[in-house]
């Protein structure tokens, strides 16, 4: 326990995925008494892998759960990139990849990974599930709470870690529409029937600005579809038929396995889709309420998301535990340390669709060519990394 933390303040978190329970054990561990408020009935996150990597790795150590993220870790060695005919054009070692830039990272589902965290912090919070808010009103002592299903209640403060389509800044700071930037591609995610064909690569198909892959994960198989798309005018996020109109809509001529996933997917039961979106926010905070994860700054396609909203959750509740009494300065400290690591990362979107989704197919065919560099442009960036490290202040582990 951090010597600091005497008090006993109440802290209402919104969300129970990956950057709110990390939140939530961290807040307990400095003598704050939180509460995560959670929309559905229980933990609820999509399949898709993602990477706990770069200071997630050393707040995953400090919790004590990396031996089991490492367990969950799903054994990736390659990307294999493949034709229509499903002949391999292009390879990236991930392995080799990982060595090159003397990375330490995991790589889970997010299913796994938020379950991992619920884990370490369901018994130091108290968790509200299958509700959700509907007010905020503050004053200058504390946020008056008013709940879909439980009594109204009062908090010291509030954080949203209530991801993309966030209720805390829509209630605190105003309607999405003022703050969420749609990038020009959509995402859909589901689990196959059957085992992949490989256990340890990655195989992932290209048509001039869509993707479509499969990826193995402990003898199960996950498809993940990632397309250029421009913003569809009423989409729904929690509009199941209109995703699956969308995606058949934009893959109805693609070859190798399309047909056959697609077809998965519109009877699939569990099944993700959303917008590539950004959220810029001037500040992250007003009054007692601050914002958290993807609620504050949605990022990018390269699985940084997880690794942010860790790493944001950690430094939010040390700042907090630095100065119970001031949350407005402690709020303004975290939000000025975090956005050194995201604000970088949220330029990284273009580079990434570039990469993952190239546009054209000339730019198809020269992404499968470079594949095979990677693992050497990844050493040189280690090196020079090494040789001049960046300006920016790294955060503060404590």
């Amino acid at each position: 326990m951090n010597a600091k933390a005497t008090n006993h303040q109440t802290v209402l978190i919104s969300g129970a995925g990956i950057a709110g329970t990390t939140l939530a054990y961290w807040l307990a561990r400095h003598g704050f008494r939180p509460t995560v408020v959670e929309r559905s009935a229980g933990l609820r996150s999509s399949g898709n892998p993602v990477d706990v990597r770069g200071p997630a790795v050393e707040v995953a150590e400090r919790m004590g759960v990396m031996p089991r993220l490492r367990e969950a870790a799903t054994q990736v060695t390659a990307l294999s990139f493949v034709n229509g005919s499903g002949r391999q054009v292009g390879r990236v070692n991930m392995r080799a990849l990982q060595r090159a830039s003397d990375s330490r990272e995991v790589e889970v589902t997010r299913t796994d990974l938020a379950a991992i965290l619920y884990e370490a912090s369901r018994d130091s919070a108290e968790f509200l599930f299958g509700d959700t808010m509907t007010a905020l009103r503050q004053d200058g002592d504390g946020v008056q709470v008013t709940f879909e299903k439980a009594a109204p209640r009062r908090f010291d403060l509030v954080i949203g870690a209530d991801g993309l389509h966030s209720t805390t800044r829509r209630l605190a700071f105003g309607p999405e529409s003022e703050y969420v930037r749609h990038m020009g591609l959509y995402v859909a995610t589901l689990p196959l029937d059957g085992p992949a064909d490989t256990m340890r690569e990655v195989v992932i198909h290209n048509a001039p600005g869509r993707m479509a892959s499969i990826h193995p994960v402990h003898g199960r198989a996950l498809a993940a579809f990632i397309f250029r798309h421009p913003e569809v005018a009423g989409f729904d996020h929690r509009d199941l038929a209109q995703h699956r109109g969308i995606l058949t809509d934009s893959y109805a001529d693609d070859g190798w396995r399309v047909p056959e996933l697609l077809e998965q997917a519109r009877v699939a039961e569990d099944f993700w889709f959303d917008s590539v979106s950004q959220v810029r926010l001037e500040s992250w905070t007003n009054g007692r309420v601050t914002l958290l994860g993807d609620a504050a700054s949605s990022v990018s396609l390269f699985g940084d998301g997880s690794t942010l909203a860790m790493a944001g959750a950690h430094t939010l509740a040390e700042e907090l535990a630095a100065a119970p009494a001031d949350a407005h300065a402690a709020f303004a400290r975290y939000e000025a340390r975090h956005r050194t690591l995201v604000d970088p990362r949220q330029g990284n979107v273009t580079t990434a669709a570039a990469l993952m989704v190239p546009a054209t197919r000339a730019g198809v065919v020269a992404r499968n060519a470079a594949s095979r560099f990677w693992p050497a442009a990844a050493a040189g960036a280690w090196i020079r990394n090494r040789i001049t490290p960046s300006r920016r202040p790294a955060p503060v582990m404590a």
